[in-house]
């Protein structure tokens, strides 16, 4: 059985992938970041580079969930988004989300205090958000919450990435007349 690569597409106003559910486990952030990678190879025109970096930032979000939220839980999930919510004139807009368990308890997430610089420079991790902060066009979290219950449901990690708009090639074909 031969199995042909898709050709990429491409992208368009309002194109969305199929919500991704995984374990909120460590361990399956290999899986997310390979069918991300894989999600967005199918879309035509992604810069290398920038496929490199939404990736990287979708990693670091993956991460933040299932180290800070309920998702690390037993049954904990993360749940990632993706699609294309503006494709106007010469750019495009590819938007990730990632929404996790919601906090793990009631009290507010302070980050850790670091005393100094060194510190912080030397520090193994604290740098997820501030990755996604250079890499990413626009970014930002708010809380997922049924208006029913007084809970929150998640908090979602949503993050922007603009590219140009890849143009069409044209092949002009001459239809004259070949010899007399």
């Amino acid at each position: 059985m031969t199995i042909v690569p898709e050709n990429p597409t491409p992208a368009y106003p309002g194109r969305r992938w199929q919500a991704r559910h995984y374990p909120g486990t460590r361990s399956t952030c290999t899986r997310f970041r390979a069918e991300l990678r894989s999600d967005l190879q199918a879309l035509a025109g992604v810069p290398r580079e920038l496929r490199e970096d939404i990736e990287l930032c979708a990693g670091e979000a993956f991460a933040n969930a299932v180290t800070h939220s309920r998702s690390q839980r037993p049954g904990g999930t993360v749940v990632r988004l993706l699609s294309t919510p503006i494709v106007m004139g010469r750019e495009t807009t590819l938007r990730l989300s990632v929404i996790d368990d919601g906090p793990l308890d009631a009290r507010p997430v302070c980050p850790p205090v670091r005393s100094s610089i060194e510190e912080w420079e030397e520090a193994e991790s604290g740098r997820g958000l501030l990755l996604i902060h250079q890499l990413a066009s626009e970014w930002g979290t708010q809380r997922w919450a049924d208006p029913a219950l007084p809970a929150v449901l998640g908090t979602v990690l949503w993050a922007e990435f603009t590219y140009p708009t890849p143009t069409a090639t044209t092949t002009t074909v001459c239809l004259c007349g070949g010899g007399r």
